[in-house]
């Protein structure tokens, strides 16, 4: 029997609030050596323990976080199509392991770029004079990578594609709607400001809220393409049946 009202809002609430921290609490479990190392690196009291941080992190995420984030991105998929019912723990570690190698393969793709542009931006900005300017061309390419990142989980957790398919699309949606990938961008910005206010989301919150609102606008992103996609199919059959009946 369905409860209504005040305690039906209060239930509903509830089991939210139990979805989204038992998703964030599988997420965290399962990438746990890179979080172990994110807290050595936050520790660090010098540039060279930082450099010393970053090689490990780097090598240990494609690993590890990435195909935790690819889990969860696949439970929220669930949620924002109205499966809100889905089994937590089988549906997670199901496409835990069947994204996996996909998830690998594009983490150390993300990964080497992100070394490629983090080296460059140091280099510019210190190490050459007169070119300081540039180093901030590589800080709006890091943003656009990590926009295309989170592309990139919801891909792999809606579609069936090559993982060089994944890239490419991600990279695709991210510049061809601008307006869109800022607003998914600033929504996971303002839930990262608030776990760093109110901690005690991050164990509980943090990377389900964050999946669960990329999801949500990837999926207005493709259900729009779908219905221009549509719209352009039946454009064009009604072209070809007025040609036909010329002809006819």
């Amino acid at each position: 029997m369905e409860m209504r009202g005040m305690m039906g809002g209060f239930y509903r609430l509830s089991e939210w609030i139990m979805r989204l921290s038992v998703t964030n609490v599988l997420w965290l479990i399962t990438s746990f050596p890179f979080w172990l190392m994110v807290i050595i690196f936050l520790g660090a009291k010098d540039t060279e323990q930082l450099k010393a941080v970053i090689i490990p992190l780097a090598i240990v995420a494609p690993f590890t976080l990435f195909p935790a984030t690819s889990a969860m991105f696949s439970v929220a998929r669930k949620w924002v199509l109205g499966d809100t019912d889905v089994p937590l723990f089988k549906t997670f570690f199901r496409s835990y392991k069947q994204n996996y190698l996909q998830a690998m393969i594009g983490g150390i793709i993300y990964a080497l770029l992100f070394a490629i542009l983090i080296i460059d931006f140091q280099v510019y900005l210190k190490q050459i004079s007169g070119f300081q300017i540039i180093a901030y061309l590589f800080v709006a390419l890091l943003l656009l990578l990590l926009i295309s990142l989170l592309h990139f989980f919801s891909l792999l957790s809606h579609f069936h594609m090559k993982t060089i398919q994944l890239l490419k699309n991600a990279l695709i949606l991210t510049i061809g709607r601008p307006i869109r990938s800022l607003i998914m961008a600033i929504g996971a910005a303002a839930v990262i400001f608030m776990s760093t206010r109110f901690t005690f989301l991050i164990p509980f919150f943090f990377g389900s809220m964050i999946a669960v609102y990329t999801f949500y606008n990837f999926n207005l992103v493709i259900q729009k393409m779908m219905l221009l996609k549509d719209a352009a199919e039946a454009e064009t059959s009604e072209t070809e049946e007025d040609e036909e009946e010329k002809k006819a």
